[in-house]
């Protein structure tokens, strides 16, 4: 990775194919993802903390474990340089997370019900201009920065942890076929 700030790079699979091109690009595979680790249900710190564990099990020392999706196409090595330095010093119990704003007010959102109908969640905000209506920040998911301690003792990231702010063009999370198109539309447009 072009931020030089890892000693191992370990990607956690239960795919062989995944493993073999993890390999063949210099991380390590050490371990296969157990099956019940390996589904949609699964939460990233269980899937760390199984990390950790074979950390652990293995003797090898660590202090900061940086979990990064590979849904996030657009992550910057100097973004995590600055996630490593949020985390580093007094802060050692810290948690860095990616975050960036929603693109419209969360108060003038609105639901479809059974029917096929629009209702909004907060009716009062109906006739508030959306630029007076409170800034929100969202989870940017590209990335998860903090202490094994931290990783096994947090309940919630989002909870007293650090953001790193990121503009919301830098951010895609890929979760459909409609967030690969548009993640490939921002590549062209960004990086070539």
């Amino acid at each position: 990775m072009d931020s030089n700030c890892f000693e191992k790079i370990i990607v956690s699979t239960d795919d062989q194919e995944i493993a073999e091109i993890s390999s063949l690009l210099g991380a390590e595979v050490p371990f296969k993802r157990p099956q019940e680790l390996s589904n949609d249900y699964a939460t990233t710190q269980e899937v760390i903390l199984h990390g950790i564990n074979w950390l652990e099990e293995s003797k090898l020392d660590t202090n900061l474990i940086c979990c990064i999706y590979a849904t996030a196409p657009f992550i910057q090595s100097e973004d995590i340089k600055k996630g490593i330095k949020m985390c580093c010093g007094d802060k050692s119990e810290s948690f860095v997370f990616t975050a960036t704003t929603f693109d419209f007010p969360i108060q003038r959102a609105i639901k479809i019900d059974d029917k096929g109908f629009s209702r909004m969640l907060y009716p009062k905000n109906y006739l508030t201009r959306s630029q007076d209506l409170e800034e929100y920040y969202h989870d940017a998911g590209q990335f998860y920065i903090g202490s094994i301690n931290t990783w096994k003792n947090k309940f919630s990231f989002f909870e007293n942890g650090n953001p790193l702010f990121l503009p919301r063009w830098r951010v895609q999370d890929i979760d459909n076929q409609e967030d690969w198109v548009r993640a490939e539309k921002l590549h062209q447009i960004l990086f070539l």
